[in-house]
């Protein structure tokens, strides 16, 4: 694999971003990928590890050795034939290089006791190439099996499962309840994290191989789901865990306190050149941000560029540790400290903080009435007399999702699972099947709150499934 002593030779290097000053001048990506030159060199440092853990560390089971190697190789031919590799088992792969946390590079073997391979900064670079290159083109089905599926959701989980089964040959339609395609890729996730043009093409190809998208459908409401069930040989559901955590405070009724789906959606439209009178803004405000993952950090990035007198992210759970103990954690995904691009922007972050009340007056909110806790078996326990408070004018919710929109699922009436998600086991006969007959489900709606990895997994599994029951079996891969 690559080249036999590179991981002991080479060091890892990460992509470069723009600084800081640049990029808080408006909402594109900042990160660079990496020169081919650089992507050989990360590529050299895959070790010959035998058993590749970094694979199996991947939800949707990357052959992440191979294309390392080809891309070490470097020669324009092997650059393809990586990109080959690529799309074999991820029908995204810029996505992925763009927003996945990479537990694959948690799983390396040379990250028990080193820096781990650079797996997505290569994955990165090679669709980009690939893009460039004019590598990636339309697939469309040889031959049409007559059959028809409805999908309802368009991210992630539901375009992944619409290309698989097009390319199987049936007729695919997308249902999506907002006016773009996407779902939390073009509603939720910052544009300086990832572009939509990168929505866009992917559209476009997928069209080119017979795939119809129908925006502005709310199932359950302007399309019932007997219609689907009626004109459709199967259904799948596969919206986001939309239904976000709440804080039911004394106070929460004030003006100024919103879901973090509420602000970020928004910032989304206008940088897609949408007029919004009503836009919830941060500008010139003192921000609080509850929450401290991946949905936190984006409210702080957008709150900075919005142009915010200041940004406090406060955490209910202690701060990790700077650096996880290997031995007990590798190969799987560790808890410890990790800062984002968005917090290193300029951002105050405190942790094991709780929220006693909202205060204001005018009903606007104004500061936070907070209080520190300490964690005894599990329990969270206030600490007397540690009571303080934040200034206030904008507080975002960003405290995670608890399940999928409950009136999808009642509408079709499935049976659901102790969280709230459609009930469907995910192997054995009937894999991805719901209790109602013809209606599947995957991605969030089936698993909960995930990672993108898991929902192009599960697409692509549910596509399997679906396609073995329409057709008595499938030449899709597992």
């Amino acid at each position: 694999m690559g080249k036999p002593t590179g991981f002991m030779e080479l060091r890892r290097q990460n992509e470069a971003s723009l600084p800081v000053a640049e990029r808080l001048k408006n909402y594109r990506e900042f990160v660079q990928h990496l020169t081919d030159e650089q992507a050989a060199i990360q590529g050299a440092r895959c070790m010959d590890c035998g058993i590749p853990f970094c694979t199996s560390g991947c939800p949707i089971n990357n052959i992440i050795p191979d294309w390392n190697d080809l891309v070490y190789r470097g020669s324009l031919a092997d650059w393809k034939r990586a990109l080959d590799v690529l799309h074999s088992t991820n029908n995204f792969p810029e996505f992925t290089g763009r927003v996945c946390p990479a537990p694959c590079e948690a799983a390396c073997t040379l990250n028990i006791n080193d820096d781990a391979v650079g797996i997505k900064s290569i994955e990165h670079a090679i669709i980009d190439k690939g893009w460039e290159q004019g590598w990636v083109v339309p697939l469309p089905a040889q031959k049409k099996t007559g059959k028809t599926v409805a999908i309802v959701g368009s991210g992630p989980a539901g375009l992944a499962c619409a290309q698989q089964l097009a390319r199987a040959g049936h007729g695919v339609v997308v249902f999506e309840k907002n006016d773009r395609i996407g779902g939390l890729l073009r509603y939720g996730i910052p544009d300086f994290k990832f572009e939509k043009s990168h929505i866009d093409r992917r559209i476009e190809q997928m069209r080119a191989e017979g795939v119809e998208f129908r925006v502005n459908q709310q199932v359950g409401e302007d399309v019932p789901a007997q219609k689907l069930k009626d004109e459709f040989d199967a259904v799948i559901l596969t919206g986001g865990a939309e239904q976000a955590r709440d804080l039911p405070a004394p106070g929460r009724e004030l003006s100024g306190v919103h879901f973090a789906m509420e602000f970020l959606p928004q910032q989304n439209k206008v940088v897609a050149g949408d007029v919004l009178p009503q836009q919830i803004l941060a500008s010139g405000k003192h921000v609080v941000v509850i929450g401290g993952g991946d949905t936190g950090s984006d409210c702080v990035g957008t709150s900075i560029r919005q142009g915010a007198a200041s940004v406090t992210q406060i955490e209910v759970m202690p701060r990790p540790a700077e650096q996880e103990d290997k031995a007990l954690t590798w190969p799987n995904w560790p808890l410890k400290l990790r800062t984002s691009s968005s917090q290193e922007e300029g951002c105050t972050r405190d942790w094991s903080v709780t929220t006693k009340a909202f205060l204001g007056a005018s009903g606007k909110v104004e500061k936070l009435n907070c209080v520190r806790v300490e964690w005894n078996a599990g329990k969270m326990l206030e600490i007397p007399g540690s009571e303080f408070e934040i200034q206030a004018d904008l507080v975002l919710l960003a405290m995670g999702f608890v399940s999928p929109v409950q009136k999808v699922l009642e509408a079709f009436g499935v049976e659901k699972d102790g969280r709230g998600n459609a009930k469907a086991a995910t192997d054995g006969a009937g894999c991805y099947k719901t209790s109602v007959d013809k209606v599947f489900a995957a991605g969030d709606m089936r698993r909960g709150q995930s990672l993108i990895v898991w929902a192009i997994r599960e697409g692509r599994q549910a596509a399997r499934a679906v396609d073995e029951y329409l057709m008595g079996f499938s030449d899709l891969p597992r």
